[in-house]
């Protein structure tokens, strides 16, 4: 994690007990243990008192209490532990290098990363909403990014500012249907970056041309004009899956949008082994990505990774690490906790770890081996 001085604290300094990194040390390791809310991180220092007393040497031996806790993460400047999370994940990921990556046609590596938002829903409940919006590479779920989107807007205007200023080279950014928008198109291109973008009914122009195409293809079509790929598989609850990802160039002239190398088509059908029930279901998008670097195979792998920021990063936090059970909404402290989850969860993926919850019951065990992951803190 990033170094809790990097924290500046901004208590006064009268009446203090616990130094600020003794505080974010507890803090930051009982969420690697899997605690969920201030008042399990308290317990759990509790029946772990000796050895972390033992292990950080506070000036003051003993453990705070819940309310000093809380007092932390009310305290922190989110902004602050964003950017410092945030540097700590990427550097992670420059080190690793690899996830999220696959050879382009021409050689060229390329990396996927994800851009979507995310509700905190414990938070909704008490009147005080909080979503935030997120990069994340596909494959490994690291976040390389976090930004909250004001209540007053939505996703549209908090995207810009979160890819601001990134060296977009060799990355393909992926993203849902709200972020489909001409601008960020334009930004990503700008920051030499490709993008992919499912197309719904928001961009209804867009989408019917698209739509269109695919309903009624020219005849005869050039030579390579319209792209196929398909594959076939067996899911999980005895499902037979067959996936077929179409990509045409057709109307790379015709459409005013930026950069546009392929339009796309996605179509997913799905067939009960026990009942014959069939499901179909058709998804539009729109990539950058000309076809000297990408045909159709290597775009359902971006399309398909784009996923992982839901079932590796939100689903974990929700299900494994509490975050929509979790009731605290006071000031930015539920905006703190999300970003803090962000850095451990990274973390463990960095170290290998892909069953999160087995992680969580092993530093839970070993306050020791929590802090040893954390990188250590001085008190």
């Amino acid at each position: 994690m990033a170094k809790q001085a990097q924290v500046p604290d901004i208590r006064s300094k009268q009446g203090q007990r616990f130094a600020w990194s003794y505080l974010l040390a507890i803090l930051t390791a009982g969420l690697a243990g899997g605690q969920t809310t201030i008042l399990d991180i308290a317990d759990w220092a509790q029946q772990h008192a000796a050895e972390l007393i033992a292990q950080l040497q506070p000036k003051c031996p003993r453990i705070p209490s819940a309310a000093t806790l809380r007092r932390v993460l009310r305290d922190a400047d989110a902004a602050t532990v964003e950017q410092q999370v945030a540097e700590h994940n990427q550097a992670l990921d420059a080190d690793d290098g690899t996830a999220g990556s696959v050879r382009a046609l021409n050689g060229q590596m390329l990396r996927g990363q994800s851009v979507d938002g995310k509700d905190v829903r414990g938070v909704r409940a008490h009147g005080n909403p909080i979503f935030l919006v997120s990069l994340v590479r596909h494959q490994s779920a690291y976040v390389l990014g976090q930004a909250v989107v004001d209540e007053k807007t939505n996703e549209i205007t908090a995207v810009p500012a979160l890819l601001a200023g990134r060296d977009l080279s060799g990355t393909v950014t992926s993203m849902d249907a709200l972020v489909t928008q001409w601008a960020v198109a334009r930004q990503i291109l700008d920051q030499n970056g490709h993008y992919l973008m499912v197309v719904k009914k928001n961009q209804l122009n867009l989408y019917r041309a698209i739509e269109l195409l695919f309903q009624t293809p020219p005849v005869p079509a050039r030579a390579g004009e319209l792209l196929v790929y398909e594959y076939h598989g067996r899911k999980e609850h005895g499902r037979l899956e067959r996936r077929t990802l179409e990509s045409s160039i057709a109307l790379n002239s015709y459409l005013d949008w930026p950069g546009v190398a392929q339009v796309l088509r996605r179509t997913c059908r799905r067939v009960s082994v026990s009942t014959g029930l069939i499901e179909s279901a058709t998804t539009y998008g729109i990539t950058s990505l000309p076809r000297d670097l990408a045909g159709p195979k290597l775009i359902e792998y971006f399309w398909r990774g784009h996923w992982t920021i839901e079932n590796r990063l939100h689903y974990v936090r929700d299900e494994t690490l509490g975050e929509d059970r979790c009731q605290i909404h006071t000031g930015t402290t539920p905006q703190v906790l999300a970003t803090l989850r962000n850095g451990i969860l990274t973390l463990l993926r960095y170290h290998g770890w892909s069953n999160i919850a087995e992680a969580n019951r092993r530093y839970a065990a070993s306050p020791q081996k929590a802090l040893q992951l954390l990188g250590g803190f001085t008190t």
